[in-house]
């Protein structure tokens, strides 16, 4: 029984702390919502609302990890993965950022320009 109430426990707590497969329909409005707005880089530069798809940031996640179901931004397919060094998210964190901001602060001004 203890085992039992742990197991329920412990998936509680990884769906407060956004791990695992936490898909829920909150999660999916907002999600939603982000991804209505369009590539949020794309928007910055001026090129008005470009489609994209939701990246779940990687900030304070391990390796080959992403972060919960909230915690997201949206890139269009040239910002996200198909764009190359210094274009692409998935290509080069690092240039990206340098180029375009941290993904935290891309995830404040999301949440900023949703609130």
């Amino acid at each position: 029984m203890a085992r039992l109430v742990g197991h329920h426990v412990s998936r509680l707590a990884d769906r407060l702390m956004g791990k695992g497969d936490v898909t829920t329909v909150p999660a999916q409005r907002w999600a939603s919502r982000v991804v209505g707005m369009g590539c949020i880089v794309c928007r910055n530069l001026g090129w008005g609302c470009t489609p994209g798809v939701y990246h779940h940031i990687r900030e304070g996640a391990g390796g080959g990890q992403r972060s919960g179901p909230f915690l997201g931004i949206c890139l269009c397919p040239m910002h996200h993965t198909d764009g190359g060094p210094g274009v692409a998210f998935h290509a080069g964190q690092r240039s990206f950022e340098s180029m375009y901001g941290s993904e935290l602060d891309l995830l404040n001004q999301t949440i900023g320009e949703l609130a």
